[in-house]
């Protein structure tokens, strides 16, 4: 009977993953780079089962290049939530190619260097990613609210895998040069996998909150705080809310918002931030559990289509931002 090493079954998961999140139809745009990010965590798997399951040591040529891909397509998964678009793709596909280039020049030239590049790659984009969301789950500004909360969590486990993996590297390093490298290979096996593990699940629970087609990037300022901006945006925002029912749109995000009221994200963001100490996915989100209440007292509608009418779009984001 052949072997079937673990690896193989962890691939097989991820793009059982990707199959179940890339056929959701909602009208969105697919958020490309995280789904390109599991499929390559898949293909990572089955290279660490080649490698560790059946000694294929030539895979050695390959998984480095894939394991230097990963965290970019990470970064610009996150950054399709963060903003619409960015002019200077060209220069950023270079920049971000780069890493991947200099491993793969470095697995045919300098061996040894690789593994110290790849815990830089890691630490270098964990730290962009952790900067981009620096403002919280608010940072996601084109996830719809209702799932904004569960990506910005996703994303950050997400980020810590690849502070995890840059740990790992490190560690095997330090066993090969101590000469006690016996242990390595089980080191590699077990944490790559817990690893792409996390990275796959994380990618699929981010790229839930799929970008709407049709989004223009407001103007955003930055402004010192004050208290009279504040109560106006607020009291702007509470406006909307109360009299147009903007938390009834299950696709509402912060731009969409900020688009309605005529104020920056960002401002809108900060007030409520700093005056209401939650963020506007909290905000929105108690809009909706209070309208959800009032259905249930004064009509006779079943549960599901209060929920889906007050602005929820599945049982499990609701629950899951009523306590967050």
């Amino acid at each position: 009977m052949p072997f079937v090493p673990l690896p193989f079954v962890v691939a097989l998961l991820l793009l059982i993953l990707l199959w179940v999140v890339g056929r959701r139809e909602d009208g969105a745009a697919p958020n490309l780079p995280l789904l390109g990010l599991i499929l390559l965590a898949a293909l990572q798997s089955v290279l660490t089962g080649l490698r560790w399951g059946y000694g294929i040591r030539e895979v050695g040529y390959i998984a480095p290049v894939s394991a230097a891909i990963m965290p970019a397509l990470l970064y610009a998964g996150v950054s399709r939530l963060v903003r619409a678009s960015d002019r200077r793709w060209p220069a950023l596909l270079v920049l971000h190619a780069a890493p991947a280039a200099i491993v793969m020049m470095l697995v045919i030239v300098r061996r040894d260097a690789v593994d110290a590049v790849l815990v830089a790659i890691d630490v270098i984009y964990a730290s962009a990613i952790l900067w981009l969301l620096r403002s919280g789950a608010d940072g996601l500004r084109l996830a719809p609210f209702d799932g904004a909360v569960p990506a910005y969590r996703a994303i950050i486990a997400a980020a810590a895998a690849l502070c995890l993996s840059a740990l790992v590297d490190m560690l095997v390093s330090f066993e090969i040069a101590s000469g006690q490298g016996a242990r390595a290979a089980l080191v590699i096996g077990i944490a790559n996998l817990f690893i792409l593990v996390i990275v796959g699940v994380a990618a699929a629970a981010a790229s839930q909150s799929h970008v709407p087609r049709t989004i223009a990037e407001p103007m955003d300022q930055r402004s010192p705080p004050d208290a009279g901006e504040d109560a106006g945006t607020i009291a702007r925002v509470n406006e909307l809310m109360r009299e147009k029912k903007l938390y009834r749109d299950a696709n509402l995000n912060l731009n969409r918002l900020a688009r309605r009221a005529g104020i920056p994200a960002r401002q809108i963001s900060a007030a409520i931030n700093r005056v209401m100490a939650k963020n506007v996915s909290q905000y929105v989100n108690e809009h909706r559990i209070a309208e959800a209440c009032r259905l249930l007292g004064e009509t006779g509608q079943p549960v599901i289509e209060i929920m889906f009418a007050a602005g929820f779009q599945t049982k499990s984001t609701s629950t899951a931002n009523s306590v967050a």
